[in-house]
């Protein structure tokens, strides 16, 4: 009214047409606000200081538009509103649904008007193949509620099964009037596998960095197969590690990895050629490694401080195409596991056909012609000889990972893998299942206290609502990957399980959104495959964490991350931050500095070199590190055991691995490069590649190391502490 009313003069009718502006945006906002909690796109979020942080607008119109809301614009929010109300009414049966220990609650149905009076058919199939049938009159179930949309009433009801659900994945089958629906349910014990009352210690060290005498430059999975021996001899039960999952390391380059190609491959550059059957079966693989041009390119990575993925794998790759001739030349039971192991291993036959594509393409999948583009691959889009090369790879190694999960084990050692929150973009798992991945955003992390600008991963996030529609798929497939080989699963950035930071393309890390998922959904299949697997479950919990994922975390048995160098205070009465009930505890993590460096504040000149701070920004974090290192001498110089501790970094270092290890947590995690002062990091988030990020060797082979004194002297002052904790 107050738009029709204002007339008389142009003022006035400049300020009419603001005013219908500002109150038509203002409309326009409430309405795409309402859309975005519909989808689970949140418009405000609290970051670590506990502010209010406001999504714009322009970012939740990306997500929307990202998952798939059909509008373009503020003007189009209403449509795509009514659009969304009609779906989510229309939608009889959600697709997953939940029977925690077995207890299934009542189904909720909502059913059109022509099927509101009259049967319903239910039919459910268990995982085990047993069927159960049931039939309902529909008016007979109880109403929860009802909707009117477009005309038509749809009324929600309510559907009770009479039996209690074994645990595993079921299938329910609803149907009325001649239409069917389907609905997974998920049967999940509350809590997987756990820690329990344990007092474990580990050693953590990254694959690559880990060097030995008989290596080529690099570490093995028969390296961390002698390290877990040796550790055992010590008193150590975990030997935690990164992600061992195949990265590119030709074109496209990316060693980082936590961007893998596959969360369903393993990575061939950890095969210890030395130990493939067919190497005693190929004289030309062998006079290969005997020339004199192959040693000179190994001593040359010997000699280098960094690993050099690149020269590495083309030497490697040399050796294992031999090898892979060899064995599709051969007959007998080799030839023949290797084809058992592509049928039972679908998956392994495509990535094959995927990566020879690649590899003839020269482009990424996206760069690629229409067909392969959409993941149809046919002999002669791609060589058969290095398909069989990514097939025969991926089979060595899934055996040396069982052979080494295996042999630690018989001395009482668990795998610690880490399954990362993402995938390459360029990599196998996007291109196989498109319809699954958000191409037009990058998952992140908003700004925090410390990376101001906040953070892009650049890795596509898994769509919430597909994820659901498709069962699970996928994940389910991940985690049993991983748990095929470990005893303990890390799940890196377990905050994902609730909310994903979106980034939209072309904009900054701190412009961007956080959008919901069915956090349930997944602790119940990682539960369930927890529970079956006998493998204990970790979460990566560090950074921004809201408020409920924690006391999910708890209720569902998944370890809490507690790293100590995040909990260190000023004060010396309470410098060290209690250790929460059932943690994983650290002194650090990889993407943090190493204990010596820190101490000396040897990372803050780094980061300073690396223009991550300014001079002024440096100095006052020098001067709160000297107040930090202070606070700590006083609490640690409070305590009985080490009240004669000095400020050498050594002596600190071993005083509050002791403190760590006395505490009630049931696994501490010792990271091998602290126990000989290494000031140098495996990681410095936020920098470009080209640094040496996830590429330098250890300056100990795992020889040397072995026979350390400052090293068997810690370790074992760890075990005394850990069977005798008192805190």
């Amino acid at each position: 009214m107050l738009c029709r009313k204002v007339t008389s003069s142009r003022p006035a009718r400049v300020l009419q047409s603001g005013l219908c502006w500002v109150m038509g945006m203002h409309s326009e906002l409430s309405t795409l606000w309402e859309l975005a909690r519909l989808y689970g796109v949140q418009t405000a979020y609290y970051d670590q200081t506990g502010r209010r942080r406001q999504a714009s607008w322009e970012a939740a119109l990306a997500a929307l538009r990202a998952l798939g809301a059909p509008l373009t614009g503020l003007r189009e929010a209403q449509e795509a509103l009514r659009h969304e109300r009609k779906a989510l009414w229309q939608r009889t049966l959600e697709p997953v649904l939940l029977a925690w220990n077995g207890d299934l609650p009542e189904v909720q149905v909502r059913l059109p008007p022509s099927s509101a009076d009259g049967p319903l058919f239910g039919h459910l199939r268990l995982e085990t193949g047993e069927e159960h049938r049931w039939q309902w009159r529909a008016k007979d179930l109880p109403v929860l509620g009802q909707e009117g949309v477009e005309g038509l009433s749809y009324t929600l009801r309510a559907l009770s099964l009479p039996l209690s659900l074994p645990f595993g994945y079921h299938r329910l089958t609803l149907e009325a009037d001649g239409h069917p629906w389907e609905a997974l349910i998920v049967s999940a014990p509350l809590k997987g596998h756990s820690l329990r009352d344990e007092a474990a210690w580990g050693l953590f060290v990254p694959p690559y960095a880990l060097r030995s005498r008989r290596g080529w430059g690099s570490g093995s999975f028969s390296d961390l197969e002698a390290l877990c021996a040796w550790e055992a001899q010590l008193g150590g039960q975990v030997v935690a590690t990164l992600p061992l999952l195949d990265t590119f390391l030709e074109e496209p380059f990316e060693p980082n990895p936590y961007r893998p190609a596959s969360r369903l491959m393993w990575s061939e550059f950890y095969v210890d050629v030395s130990r493939a059957p067919e190497l005693s079966r190929s004289p030309r693989a062998q006079a290969l490694i005997a020339s004199a041009a192959f040693r000179e390119g190994v001593d040359g990575l010997l000699a280098s401080p960094v690993v050099d993925y690149r020269r590495l794998m083309a030497l490697k790759r040399q050796v294992l195409e031999e090898l892979c001739r060899c064995c599709f030349e051969g007959v007998g039971n080799r030839l023949e596991d290797l084809h058992q192991f592509a049928r039972t291993h679908s998956a392994v036959e495509h990535y094959g056909a995927f990566r020879a594509t690649l590899e003839r393409q020269s482009t990424p999948w996206r760069s690629w012609p229409q067909r392969l583009r959409g993941g149809v691959l046919r002999e002669g889009d791609y060589g058969e000889e290095a398909r069989r090369y990514h097939v025969y790879v991926q089979w060595l190694a899934h055996q040396q990972l069982e052979g080494l999960s295996r042999e630690a084990a018989a001395k009482g050692v668990r795998l610690y893998l880490d399954l990362p929150v993402g995938v390459h973009p360029d990599g196998f798992d996007v291109w196989r299942e498109q319809d699954l991945f958000v191409q037009d955003v990058s998952v992140g992390a908003p700004p925090d206290n410390f990376f101001a600008r906040g953070q892009d991963w650049g890795f596509p996030p898994m769509h919430p609502h597909r994820a659901r529609d498709k069962g699970y798929d996928y994940f389910i497939a991940c985690l049993r990957h991983h748990m095929r080989i470990a005893g303990v699963l890390r799940i890196d950035h377990v905050m994902g399980f609730h909310r994903l930071f979106w980034i939209p393309q072309g904009a900054g890390a701190n412009q961007g959104v956080y959008v919901r998922y069915p956090a349930e959904e997944y602790y119940a299949i990682l539960a369930l495959e927890s529970f079956r697997s006998k493998v204990d479950i970790v979460g990566e919990d560090l950074g921004t964490v809201s408020p409920e994922v924690r006391p999910a975390m708890a209720h569902h048995g998944v370890h809490r991350t507690y790293v100590a160098q995040f909990n260190f205070r000023p004060e010396p009465r309470d410098a060290v931050g209690p250790v929460p009930d059932g943690a994983v505890v650290s002194l650090n993590t990889h993407d943090t500095p190493t204990f010596a460096a820190f101490w000396q504040g040897l990372d803050i000149e780094y980061r300073q070199e690396l223009g991550l701070l300014t001079p002024d920004e440096a100095r006052r974090e020098q001067e709160a590190r000297g107040t930090l290192r202070d606070a700590l001498l006083g609490f640690l110089r409070g305590d009985e055991l080490t009240r004669e501790v000095s400020q050498e970094p050594g002596e600190v270092l071993r005083a509050l691995l002791a403190f760590l290890a006395g505490s009630r947590a049931p696994l501490l995690l010792v990271n091998l490069e602290d126990l000989w002062l290494e000031t140098m990091p495996q990681n410095v988030p936020g920098v470009a590649d080209g640094r040496d990020n996830w590429k330098r060797a250890m300056r100990c082979s795992l020889e040397e190391l072995t026979q350390l004194p400052q090293v068997l002297t810690a370790l074992q002052q760890v075990d005394q502490c850990r069977k005798g904790r008192t805190r």
